[in-house]
């Protein structure tokens, strides 16, 4: 088939959104179909080579830039990404943007639309309606059973069996083969050889900045890495440490996804040290329905994980494969971390769980049940 996908995040660009939107065209790509990107916004390159690197991708695939005024709230993107679709005689659209979404039915294309927060705004719940009442082939991803909840109570729905697939996010499994030991990763990146705590990804408001910098000042005999955030970010922390006298920190900013998993595996343990409201980067707050692209990740790269104990997590996580403590609690993040770091056999069971577990839940598969029997 030809696939248009339809995104408002910047490529390239640091975001999640955008390493998943790139994850999941690679994806379609992979299982044959004739797949272009149509993106909104440029970040500072368009060379294939330079964006492969930075999302880690192997497959090429079809990228095109199109125009939209901030002020008009996606409607020009909207309007623009529906021309390029019909331009390339799409036979599906798959999108992350509602509105794109409810026009490309109305236009009597098939559209697969993935959500990753609840639907906000005013006029948001009615497309919503709009979208599940249009009489054209649809097909509606969200990433964690509590999101499907949540939209239908926003929207005021009860969707249709087998209309939602629940499709957590997933993994390159071949970015994730022949990973050295910790000891051998450390050395191949230049770390002292010491145990090693890490955390990769942004840091947003309830992402665990004050847990990680508490806990590299109690723990001192450790070493800590953060990979990861934006510039500004990384400069802040930075200060912080040093004001503190930390010395314990390795802060990297970021690092391209195609390398992420060597740092990944440099740690002996990796942690989610989530807070009970996590900002999104548009600012909501997803602490209720989050499925981050870490947790499979962490798993892929074999390695004991410490999460905080949200309910949502435990749809991918349990306790032959992490070790969950109170989200916020400085004190019980202190004392689960230093029984783990002092037990290696358990350390390296749940390791072991972990990677077993998240076997199957590539984003090729993930791709392929998206697909099935779509449209009917």
């Amino acid at each position: 088939m030809r696939i248009a996908i339809i995104t408002n995040s910047r490529i390239p660009s640091l975001t999640a959104n955008s390493i998943q939107a790139m994850k999941v065209s690679q994806a379609l790509a992979q299982l044959g179909h004739e797949v272009r990107l149509f993106t909104s916004r440029e970040g500072n390159t368009r060379e294939w080579d330079a964006i492969a690197a930075h999302y880690g991708l192997t497959t090429q695939f079809d990228i095109e830039w199109l125009p939209m005024n901030p002020r008009l709230k996606l409607y020009d993107f909207t309007l623009y990404s529906l021309r390029a679709a019909q331009k390339f005689n799409a036979d599906i659209v798959y999108t992350w943007v509602l509105n794109s979404a409810l026009a490309t039915l109305w236009a009597g294309i098939p559209a697969i639309l993935e959500i990753h927060g609840d639907v906000v705004g005013g006029i948001g719940p009615w497309m919503m309606r709009g979208f599940w009442r249009s009489r054209t082939p649809k097909r509606m991803l969200v990433t964690t059973s509590p999101l499907r909840d949540a939209v239908e109570a926003v929207a005021k729905l009860k969707f249709p069996a087998g209309t939602v697939q629940i499709a957590p996010n997933g993994i390159d499994p071949a970015q994730y083969e022949n990973l050295p030991s910790p000891a051998g990763a450390r050395q191949q990146l230049g770390f002292e050889e010491k145990l090693t705590v890490g955390f990769t990804g942004h840091i947003y408001p309830g992402r665990g900045a004050d847990m990680l910098f508490e806990l590299a000042q109690r723990i001192p005999e450790v070493n800590f890495l953060w990979v990861g955030g934006k510039p500004e970010i990384v400069a802040h922390w930075r200060k912080q440490l040093e004001a503190a006298g930390v010395t314990n920190v390795n802060m990297t900013g970021f690092v391209a996804n195609s390398i992420l998993p060597l740092y990944q595996s440099a740690a002996d343990i990796l942690l989610m040290p989530y807070g009970r409201s996590i900002s999104a980067s548009s600012g909501q707050d997803i602490a209720q329905v989050i499925n981050p692209m870490k947790m499979f990740d962490y798993m892929a790269a074999e390695r004991a994980i410490i999460s905080a104990d949200l309910p949502v997590i435990h749809e991918v996580l349990n306790e032959q494969n992490a070790v969950f403590t109170e989200p916020s609690d400085v004190d019980a993040w202190e004392r689960t971390l230093r029984d783990l770091l002092a037990d290696e056999p358990h350390r390296l069971a749940l390791a072991t769980q972990a990677r077993k577990d998240v076997t199957g839940r590539t984003w090729l598969a993930r791709a392929r049940r998206a697909l099935k029997d779509f449209p009917s």
